[in-house]
């Protein structure tokens, strides 16, 4: 079987994302708004449990409040500006998911999650990719995200992004606040940090 490499800064169009992204696939892709294809990595062992405790804990929440929807990293979300992206995790009001026809919610909605959180990995750390993140999370708040949270395990910091406001950085905290987005809604980083 020949293998594809696709070089750093390789575009398509949205509509080759579209058809890329219907066949049968190994990893995630995501789509820049200057139209840069991003193949990403399956998900190694640990950063798949740590993701899931993410999911379980805002599920867990949302389940309860019933008052969003929450998506796992394989959602792509077409983004105001263009752009295709898949948070690893993300949380979105329920009278903006509602407001989508149902075969808006079947494909790939056409809106920015209220909430997302991405998680740095071994290989974004040993690859040298948290740049990237950083600029993935500054282009979810200029596409009116709400709040967002980059969590890098073997640093234990997480960065805070809130629109409109200037970047939080906390160093190793235990739990993290929904704010005013996910009212009662407290992470546990236990996890996390193990």
């Amino acid at each position: 079987m020949e293998t594809l490499s696709i070089p750093k800064g390789f575009r398509i169009t949205p509509e080759q994302f579209e058809q890329l992204a219907s066949t049968e696939q190994l990893a995630r892709m995501e789509l820049t708004k200057e139209g840069e294809l991003i193949v990403m990595s399956p998900t190694g062992g640990t950063s798949g449990r740590k993701n899931s405790r993410l999911i379980q804990q805002l599920r867990n929440w949302a389940d309860i409040e019933q008052t969003g929807e929450v998506f796992d990293s394989s959602t792509v979300f077409i983004l105001p500006n263009g752009a295709r992206r898949s948070p690893d995790v993300s949380w979105i009001k329920l009278e903006r998911w509602n407001q989508l026809t149902t075969a808006q919610q079947d494909g790939f909605p056409s809106l920015a999650p209220d909430f997302v959180m991405e998680l740095v990995s071994p290989s974004d750390v040993k690859n040298q990719r948290y740049s990237d993140l950083q600029a993935k999370m500054a282009e979810y708040l200029e596409n009116k995200v709400k709040l967002g949270w980059l969590i890098e395990p073997s640093a234990k910091t997480v960065e805070i992004y809130r629109l409109g406001q200037k970047k939080e950085i906390l160093n190793h905290p235990q739990t993290l606040s929904g704010e005013d987005i996910l009212p009662g809604f407290i992470l546990d980083l236990t996890e996390i940090w193990h």
